[in-house]
């Protein structure tokens, strides 16, 4: 396929979901369809054929919606409605009142609330896209950034634009998304590859999960501009064997981009070839750090390597390697269609863009949230979040994943952007945010996440291999009512020497947990040691 074939199959599917009066889309990520969501679709498809209605109402699945405290979800075009908790019984209803008065009972009423503080540009199809349709996603303007790369910019001429737009990285470290692409551009071979890191493993975390879920020919399709830009013709995607449904979606994307020359060679009949190949992991979150991920696409142990050299110029068997996670890949072409200072413009100054968490824990309206660098925590929390349930005091959030920190109430007017996570004691990490109530202990919180760390750690260096297992068990050592006080000065001093001696990421941000909770809560861990008591009641000392 041409790009002008290709930009005239866009406006012909355009034209074919404009044909209709009503769309009803049907939430069918992980979550919704563990709640039935695919019988809700048969059934609303059944009642939409036993009315005569096809020519005029559109049964579609779509990606995840957001509001997973609501699901199963469905959406109703161009009416705007969001009706949730809704099952198979309540189809015909839906699709009787189409033009007519809403179904009062199945409306969510934390619409606006949720969505509206929002800032959708990696979601920006969600509710719009059939996932397992090209032909939806070339409605949505789909692979209009790889037409636009291929015909009309230069290789270095994305990288730059890439570079000037600011994204940085959303898999943690938030390094500079243009600045990885120019080293990898500039280095020398004939083979290159491009990675995408769908390898999400934090405890409460789903953003890459539901991104490749509900959108898989987007991150199909940043990572071919990332390899035209880089000069590389062959991609993996490494993701989880325990994603099924995104697994599936993404086999069934790449199969349809094949077909229509948006992967593989000649694509849109250039002189551009890239091919797409999937890894699964077997679920170590170490697999997490880059050094590791790429020993386990080349069949060997994942373990993390000492960097430099760095996989810019000695990736995947010694060959430059450009990796992103799935998040940045996914703002790459609407990057590529807006300009540089399109996304320059959203967010802060050192934190452009958005950032997608997985809103989690003690908070009434839970699910994914897309929300512009800067926004502040009592935002999230309590405005889109819509707060603490049962009345009960909000005590901390903990944003990073297993490796970030724990921030108290007190910092509930924290801008979210990396530099304030940081100073914080915490991390953006790829997007985990787990907020807690006042019935939390933040002892045990430090326990939990630190023994993730110590079970995941590989075991190669010996400050992470050794070292959560000491926190670990002098934190056991606490909430079991034997701890001493000099045990609080023995953690500080392991939290020094694991951060900074550990190879890789996870042993080098593993002890955040453990230092934040003493940065702000120490009163906790005196009243365990001192006073025999666990606050919040939760230890059995």
């Amino acid at each position: 396929m041409r790009a002008e074939e290709l930009t005239e199959e866009a406006a012909e599917c355009r034209q074919e979901l404009d044909q209709y009066e009503h769309r009803i889309y049907v939430c069918m990520a992980a979550g919704c369809v563990s709640l039935q969501s695919e019988e809700l679709l048969e059934e609303l498809q059944d009642a939409v054929e036993e009315r005569g209605l096809e020519d005029i109402v559109a049964v579609k699945g779509s990606g995840c919606m957001g509001l997973c405290a609501k699901g199963p979800l469905v959406q109703v075009q161009p009416a705007g409605l969001l009706y949730g908790e809704v099952s198979p019984r309540d189809a015909n209803d839906i699709v009787e009142s189409l033009g007519e008065e809403p179904v009062d009972r199945l409306r969510v009423p934390q619409q606006q609330q949720f969505y509206g503080n929002q800032k959708r540009i990696v979601l920006e199809n969600a509710g719009r896209v059939d996932p397992t349709s090209l032909e939806d996603y070339l409605a949505a303007d789909g692979y209009a950034g790889l037409v636009k790369v291929i015909t009309e910019m230069s290789p270095k001429e994305v990288v730059d634009t890439i570079y000037e737009s600011g994204l940085r990285g959303r898999g943690g470290a938030g390094y500079p998304t243009g600045l990885k692409w120019r080293g990898v551009y500039h280095a020398p071979g004939d083979q290159k590859y491009v990675v995408c890191n769908a390898d999400e493993g934090d405890p409460g975390a789903f953003m890459d999960r539901s991104i490749l879920e509900s959108d898989p020919h987007r991150v199909l399709e940043g990572m071919a501009i990332a390899g035209y830009a880089v000069g590389a013709d062959k991609g993996y995607v490494y993701i989880r064997a325990e994603y099924p449904l995104a697994i599936e979606r993404l086999r069934k994307a790449i199969r349809q981009a094949e077909r229509n020359d948006l992967l593989g060679t000649s694509i849109c009949d250039s002189d551009f070839d890239f091919e797409v190949d999937i890894r699964l992991g077997a679920g170590a979150f170490v697999c997490g750090e880059e050094t590791a991920l790429m020993h386990s696409i080349e069949g060997k142990r994942g373990s993390p390597r000492p960097r430099p050299p760095y996989p810019a110029n000695y990736g995947l068997w010694g060959h430059p390697t450009c990796i992103n996670n799935t998040e940045t890949l996914a703002n790459v072409p609407t990057v590529i269609r807006n300009g540089s200072s399109w996304l320059a413009g959203i967010g802060t100054e050192d934190s452009k863009g958005t950032k997608v968490f997985a809103l989690a824990g003690s908070v009434n309206n839970t699910g994914l949230i897309e929300v512009p660098m800067g926004i502040t925590l009592r935002e999230i929390i309590f405005d889109i979040g819509g707060g603490v349930p049962e009345g009960r005091d909000f005590k901390a959030v903990q944003t990073g994943g297993p490796s970030g920190g724990c921030i108290p109430a007190g910092h509930v007017d924290l801008q979210v952007d990396y530099e304030s996570l940081q100073k914080a004691g915490s991390i953006m990490g790829s997007g985990g945010m787990i907020v807690m109530d006042d019935s939390s202990c933040m002892v045990d919180v430090a326990k939990f996440f630190m023994q993730f760390c110590r079970e995941e750690s590989c075991g190669k260096c010996t400050p992470c291999r050794v070292g959560t297992t000491q926190m670990y068990d002098l934190l056991d050592k606490i909430t079991r009512g034997d701890g001493q006080m000099r045990d609080l000065e023995r953690m500080e001093e392991l939290c020094d020497l694991v951060g900074n001696a550990s190879l890789c990421g996870l042993g080098q941000t593993a002890p955040n947990p453990v230092a934040s909770t003493l940065r702000y809560f120490r009163d906790e861990y005196v009243a365990h040691i001192q006073d025999d008591t666990c606050p919040a009641g939760v230890c059995d000392l």
